[in-house]
């Protein structure tokens, strides 16, 4: 089960200003989960920095 998030509405305005944005946070608290169940409309990258 996919929880609604608060920075949802924040990231998708901050994608549709900017070519790139970094999502930083703890582990285990949904970032990967978050960004791949993101629906852009558009073609979109997804990289790991680990």
């Amino acid at each position: 089960m996919v929880k609604d998030r608060l920075i949802l509405p924040l990231l998708q305005e901050y994608l549709s200003i900017s070519l790139a944005v970094g999502l930083l946070g703890p582990r285990q608290v949904g970032k990967t989960t978050l960004v791949k169940n993101l629906n852009l409309g558009k073609e979109s990258v997804y990289i790991d920095l680990e």
